[in-house]
């Protein structure tokens, strides 16, 4: 198994040297170069196993010879230890064929641990192998910064640095992300937003001359190890619902285009999804793309569900690709020109992409409407994330059965859960104390210069 870029100049890589390296040399993301397929009995006999041995049997052919059976087998075992739910992602369900795929019973409480979890175990086997030191940088705007942390926190050869846009996440994710005592560990608040952070990790990833002298890592969505990780969840759930002898669709609540573009490629490997649905707030730029031919980016607006406020969706680039045929010059051509505030998407393309995703949008009234009456109907509470996700779900539900991604607990956003019900969610009791724990945080400019300086500065002491 070997990975290509999406911009299709640098260099092809196999999966322990792409899991490393993150960002590709030439600013694209790195892809398979094709995409192992499952036999519908192969999928069947997934029925009734755990999720680590499902784990097993969807990764293992991505992995090439980074790690043996015996090895992978352990590394996924240690990954999902610290779940609070033995079935690791259970269904709940809403109503007829309505379910909801609860994805927060990790560490950190949201669907990123199920990458993260696993992505830190891969890369501390690997970097024992070789005795490096690696620097990690990633920006979050909320979930992913916290999952990160907790999967790297006082490892002796890894630097974790995680920037998230300053007064634009809940509490519990900032003190999530500000309370862990470990030295390895760097909360960094920027001024700006999301798209602000995530563009300053591309270019620290970009200079190359700082990326290799720090030995810069990426553990953002960007990483492949990463997507693929989430992949397992979609088979994990659709078998239980009668997959592969009957389909099954999702809906997806995102906003940078990882955990769906998971969904496309468990399709891809023969998994019988009938429905992907991108489920957006407010900042509806993937819904916009997809119902009117346009990228076109106009401002990130702070929601309720601040995890999906973005407007530069990096794993969209992914989907491109595909939708381009592969062509890599041609995204090439279409990031620069985002670059510059947004593209048309080519007529070809978007008959790919509309053929392959359906869409909807959310807004503020109707999250906390939703949150509300699922509350009534069922008792679920809902985070706002998921809620948006419910209620896009229900204009697309019909005879297959709809699977929506809960992707946090809701007591990651106390404040508009309790605007909406009037109660406030409890943290676990293993977060209890969160709130009295002391809070690390530099507050750092949009400034690349700056944040270079700084990660050099904390990396020599």
């Amino acid at each position: 198994m070997q990975y290509i870029s999406t911009r299709g100049t640098a260099p092809i890589l196999g999966f322990g040297e792409a899991m490393m390296t993150g960002l590709a040399r030439d600013g694209g993301l790195y892809v398979p170069d094709s995409i192992p397929v499952l036999t519908p009995d192969q999928i069947a006999d997934f029925a009734g196993l755990s999720y680590e041995d499902i784990a097993f049997r969807v990764m293992r052919p991505f992995m090439g010879d980074t790690f043996s059976d015996d090895e992978f087998k352990g590394l996924i075992t240690k990954a999902y230890a610290g779940f609070g739910h033995a079935a690791r992602a259970p269904l709940v369900q809403l109503g007829p064929n309505h379910f909801l795929l609860e994805l927060f019973h990790g560490p950190t409480l949201a669907f990123k641990d199920f990458a993260m979890q696993l992505i830190g175990q891969m890369m501390q086997a690997a970097l024992a192998k070789t005795g490096e030191r690696i620097t990690i940088v990633g920006a979050t705007s909320g979930d992913t910064g916290s999952a990160a942390i907790e999967a790297f926190r006082g490892l002796s050869n890894v630097d974790v640095f995680i920037l998230f846009p300053h007064g634009r996440v809940s509490e519990v994710q900032r003190r999530q992300m500000t309370t862990p005592v470990e030295t390895n560990v760097h909360a960094l608040a920027m001024d700006g937003d999301f798209d602000d952070c995530q563009a300053r990790v591309k270019d620290m990833f970009n200079d190359f001359g700082f990326r290799d002298g720090v030995r810069l890592a990426g553990v953002n969505s960007i990483n492949w190890a990463r997507v693929l990780a989430q992949v397992v969840y979609y088979f994990s759930s659709a078998v239980s619902l009668g997959a592969p002898l009957r389909p099954v669709s999702f809906t997806v609540p995102t906003g940078n285009f990882g955990d769906i573009f998971a969904g496309y490629i468990a399709k891809k490997m023969g998994l019988p999804i009938d429905q992907l649905v991108v489920a957006t707030n407010q900042n509806d730029i993937l819904h916009r793309a997809l119902s009117q031919g346009d990228y076109k980016t106009d401002g990130v607006k702070p929601s309720i569900s601040p995890s999906m406020d973005i407007q530069v969706s990096s794993n969209f680039e992914r989907a491109l690709f595909d939708a381009y045929g592969r062509d890599g010059a041609a995204v090439t051509q279409l990031m620069a020109e985002l670059k510059e505030g947004g593209f048309s998407i080519s007529q070809g393309a978007l008959q790919m992409l509309r053929a392959t995703f359906a869409s909807g949008r959310c807004s503020e009234d109707e999250t906390r409407a939703t949150i509300r009456a699922q509350y009534a109907a069922t008792a679920e509470v809902l985070c706002p994330h998921s809620a948006v996700g419910v209620k896009v779900a229900e204009k697309h539900l019909g005879a297959t059965p709809m699977i929506t991604l809960a992707t946090a607990h809701p007591a990651k956003f106390p404040d508009a859960v309790e605007s909406a019900i009037g109660d406030r969610p409890a943290l676990p009791a293993r977060m209890a104390d969160l709130f009295d724990r002391a809070e690390r945080v530099t507050r750092v400019p949009n400034d690349l210069g700056a944040l270079q300086a700084l990660v050099r500065e904390r990396i020599a002491r």
